[in-house]
């Protein structure tokens, strides 16, 4: 029986938030601690896409500004792209854009084409 009391008492303790000295939980200040070092290691990183960006900005603003009449005539042409197969490009540079095969239901009153399986 007296280890009811003890074992209340510990019970409580545990339940309650544990607060650090500035008033957070020791959850929030984890978290806090957790996302500081996570900037402090990614920060190489953006720096490193950060001087990217401003390498290939002036690259891709030509490609936009060459490229971007002859895409919106092909995005105008092209209705659905999932009819068409992956792109190829020949030996000369030309580049191909395939119309998938077009898979039409059997006419009625026929069987559907087997899938290779047979009933016994």
């Amino acid at each position: 029986m007296r280890h009811l009391p003890a074992t209340a008492i510990a019970a409580t303790l545990i339940a309650m938030p544990v607060f650090a000295e500035d008033g957070t939980s020791l959850m929030e200040e984890g978290a806090k601690l957790f996302f500081k070092g996570l900037g402090e290691e990614m920060e190489p990183a953006l720096r490193e896409f950060e001087n990217l960006a401003e390498e290939m900005g002036p690259a891709l603003r030509r490609f936009a500004r060459d490229m971007g009449p002859a895409m919106k005539q092909l995005l105008q042409e092209v209705e659905d792209w999932s009819a068409y197969e992956p792109p190829i490009k020949l030996p000369n540079g030309d580049i191909l854009l395939k119309r998938k095969p077009e898979t039409a239901p059997p006419p009625e009153g026929l069987p559907a084409p087997d899938d290779g399986e047979i009933d016994l």
